[in-house]
């Protein structure tokens, strides 16, 4: 079975620029929001509500499953989910999770290394035991941080990737890895039998928005 998936990530609130494919799958790999930016004020001084706001825009994207993370930036989403498992109605976030849909094994997490004051940070144990939990030989591995030395360097060239996460990359063997997090190293690069993909959505230096990643995978199924 072929399955459509279609790959956004670090959009920082731009969301809404997009005009997406349809397909059958879409996967946001978090920093829906902006950590450095406030939401606008509404009239009366209200001030919106970016989580609802943002699922009511997947709620009208063509796709028949949304999967999402959040990010370095997404301090909304990680408060949220002090308080409900599920911040969406018409996404579901993949929370240390693994899912299958279209017989494909799909499994996500959020967790960054290197900035402590930022939102789903964890350190090096923390980010081992993490990343452990991914089974091995799944179809797409979806994280907000590059593994580290793979489609991870800043524009001054500093490698900007989770070491730990680079470490369980072999026992895991995704198929596909999904991340963003490093907006200048946003693009594709395969690697033995993984296709890893930076898909993050605005460019680094001019901020322009990059389209999607679109692909198609077959279930080992068939």
């Amino acid at each position: 079975m072929e399955t459509r998936v279609t790959v956004i990530s670090d959009t920082h609130c731009r969301h809404g620029e997009f005009d997406l494919p349809a397909g059958d799958l879409l996967i946001h790999c978090g920093d829906m929001f902006d950590l450095f930016s406030k939401p606008p004020q509404r009239l009366f001084g209200r001030t919106p509500d970016r989580i609802a706001e943002i699922d009511a825009w997947f709620g009208r994207q063509r796709f028949d499953r949304i999967l999402c993370i959040g990010g370095n930036h997404d301090r909304e989403l990680e408060a949220a989910l002090g308080r409900q498992p599920q911040p969406f109605r018409n996404a579901h976030f993949l929370h240390d999770e693994t899912v299958e849909f279209r017989g494909l094994k799909i499994h996500g997490a959020s967790w960054v290394p290197f900035l402590p004051r930022h939102a789903f940070f964890k350190g090096p144990a923390g980010l081992a035991d993490a990343w452990a939990k991914a089974p091995p030989g799944i179809d797409i591995l979806v994280t907000h941080t590059p593994p580290q030395g793979i489609l991870d360097a800043a524009r001054s060239g500093k490698s900007l990737g989770c070491p730990a996460l680079a470490d369980e990359l072999p026992r895991i063997a995704p198929r596909v890895h999904c991340f963003g997090h490093v907006h200048a190293s946003a693009g594709q690069r395969k690697i033995g039998e993984t296709l890893f993909i930076n898909a993050a959505s605005i460019e680094s230096g001019t901020g322009k928005m990059l389209p999607p990643v679109s692909f198609i995978l077959t279930s080992r199924l068939g």
